[in-house]
């Protein structure tokens, strides 16, 4: 049986049927609640909500957020000063947090050590005093220090028991603290990379978006001279440029000219980055309108051009600044970067160059850690924030 309307006869007027309610843009077509949210939302609250559903963005981001506030507050987090020496207790081996005793609850707590020396291998052996039972003390006071080289402090977040000790990652060969080195050199390993990376950002975007913007003989002299420096060899090239610097520097000087060094070295990719962008954004008509309008080419540039791809240039930044750490501390583990009693990463890596310390105090490899895991967080944190550039997507 047909079910279907009969066709109107040759000829015949057609029906129309025309909606007399007043035209509302919100209202075109029938839209749930969710619906209607992304559709009045902004561009950046979708690039928020994008980015929220990367799991492993987000945590990377709290990890990174929690790493560099803690370098603001290093002198309070560090268990010991700096510069403490424990003598009596040289290359000992991490201890062991506890909570039971006996049985029963204690709390965290750290059994007390002695040493012994084995004469064949001259080695430190430290054997846990099961009956010295050292509670481990939070907001207490300690070592004194100077809070960022000005206030005197002597408060600090965890400490060892009165009398006690406390190597939750052991000691080096002068006895000092490696938990603690650790969190200070975290102040000038995660800097350097944020200080280089601006001053790489600043090169890069300048020189690729003249390059970009202009083209013609400029383009040309930047992209041979980009060739010329992605064609050297990194390390003798930092060798060269490390050279430089005269070995009476103060250790700020030394900071500034390691981050000048290795923005020299990683602009080159952003400039061919920023360069191929702005190539294909100077074709636009909102770039010949504002021509016409009288408008210089660095308000262009600056005003109309960045704006258009600043999503890609921080995923960029936030993959370049592990470029920056590792250099830092490839540097200053070859002795040709920051020196003591500066302490970085790469610094505490030093007293690891040899075969047998490592062998014997494998313990003194753990400043690598911290290293691994920001470069793995900000390579995280690059993916994610390179998927929610394009919401749309």
């Amino acid at each position: 049986m047909n079910t279907q309307s009969p066709l109107p006869a040759p000829g015949a007027p057609l029906q129309h049927y025309v909606s007399i309610a007043p035209f509302d843009l919100q209202s075109v077509e029938a839209m749930t609640a969710e619906q209607s949210k992304v559709f009045q939302a902004s561009q950046l609250r979708l690039m928020w909500w994008k980015f929220r559903r990367h799991r492993l963005a987000v945590v990377s981001g709290i990890f990174l957020a929690a790493l560099y506030f803690g370098i603001l507050i290093c002198e309070f987090l560090a268990p010991y000063n700096l510069h403490t020496r424990n003598m009596d207790y040289i290359y000992s081996p991490p201890q062991q947090v506890h909570l039971f005793h006996n049985g029963q609850l204690v709390g965290p707590f750290v059994y007390g050590r002695q040493m012994t020396l084995d004469m064949d291998t001259l080695k430190r052996n430290y054997i846990e005093k099961q009956d010295d039972v050292q509670r481990i003390r939070f907001f207490c006071k300690g070592d004194s220090y100077r809070f960022w080289g000005l206030v005197e402090g002597d408060r600090h977040f965890v400490c060892p028991a009165e009398n006690g000790q406390l190597f939750l990652a052991g000691t080096d060969r002068l006895g000092r603290d490696v938990l603690s080195r650790i969190i200070y050199g975290a102040r000038i390993s995660l800097t350097i990379g944020l200080v280089g990376i601006s001053f790489s950002f600043l090169l890069g975007i300048v020189i690729g978006g003249l390059a970009g913007y202009h083209g013609g003989i400029f383009d040309l002299i930047v992209q041979r001279i980009i060739e010329v420096l992605q064609s050297i060899p990194s390390i003798p090239l930092w060798l060269a440029l490390a050279a430089i610097m005269p070995i009476t520097w103060s250790p700020i000087l030394i900071y500034f000219g390691i981050t000048v060094i290795l923005g020299l070295i990683h602009w080159t990719g952003l400039a061919r980055a920023v360069r191929s962008k702005l190539l294909a954004l100077r074709e636009e008509d909102y770039v010949l309108a504002a021509q016409l309008m009288g408008a210089g080419s660095s308000r262009i540039i600056r005003r109309h051009l960045i704006p258009g791809f600043m999503s890609h240039l921080i995923a960029t930044a936030t993959i370049s600044i592990p470029g920056m750490i590792l250099g830092e501390t490839a540097l200053s583990f070859l002795g040709l970067g920051l020196r003591a009693p500066t302490t970085s990463w790469g610094i505490l890596l030093t007293e690891a160059r040899s075969v047998s310390v490592i062998a014997f105090y494998p313990w003194l490899l753990l400043p690598m850690l911290p290293v691994i895991l920001v470069i793995l967080a900000f390579n995280f944190l690059g993916d994610g924030l390179r998927d929610a550039a394009d919401p749309y997507k």
